[in-house]
C-alpha cells in the first residue's frame, strides 16, 4: 500500500505540476497581441569638423550635425577603419543629440550611399534599433545627408 500511495502522490504531483505549467504557458483569453513601438526618424546633414588619421587604417572624425534650417542639432564622432585584403571600410558611429546617444555601424563602398544598423543607444535611446542612410554631398566627403530610422 505504501508504494501505491507514494506513486499516486507522485503521480498526481506531476499532474499539478504540468497543468500548472501548461497553463503558465498558454496566452489567456484577454491576452492582446504586442503592438509594435512607433517608428521614429532624424533626418539632418553633418558637417566634418576635424579628422584625425592613426594609421592608413584607422581614422577618427569628429562632425557637427545640423537641420535643414543649419541649427545645430548634435555632434558626432565617427570612426572609419579600413580593411585591405577585403577592400572595405567598417564606420562606427556615435551620435550626440537632445536625449542621449545613438549608435551604429554602416558599411561603404564605392557608392556615394552607405547603409547600415541602428545597434542601440543611451538616455532616450537605449535599446534603439532601426537603419541609417547616409549620402555623401560633395567629392571630399566632408558633407552628408544622414537618415536614421529607428524604435525603441
Amino acid at each position: 500500500m505504501k508504494l501505491r500511495t507514494r506513486l499516486s502522490l507522485t503521480a498526481l504531483a506531476t499532474a499539478t505540476a504540468l497543468g500548472t505549467t501548461t497553463a503558465a504557458l498558454l496566452p489567456s483569453a484577454s491576452a492582446r497581441p504586442l503592438t509594435p513601438s512607433p517608428t521614429y526618424t532624424v533626418s539632418f546633414t553633418t558637417v566634418e569638423e576635424s579628422q584625425v588619421a592613426f594609421s592608413r587604417t584607422l581614422s577618427i572624425a569628429q562632425d557637427k550635425d545640423v537641420d535643414h534650417a543649419g541649427k545645430v542639432i548634435g555632434y558626432d564622432v565617427v570612426r572609419v577603419t579600413l580593411t585591405p585584403r577585403t577592400d572595405t571600410v567598417s564606420i562606427g558611429v556615435t551620435i550626440d543629440l537632445e536625449g542621449g546617444f545613438l549608435h551604429g555601424w554602416l558599411t561603404e563602398g564605392s557608392s556615394p550611399v552607405s547603409h547600415g544598423t541602428v545597434s542601440g543607444g543611451s538616455g532616450s535611446y537605449r535599446g534603439a534599433t532601426g537603419t541609417i542612410t547616409v549620402k555623401a554631398l560633395d567629392k571630399n566627403d566632408d558633407r552628408s545627408a544622414v537618415t536614421i530610422t529607428y524604435r525603441i
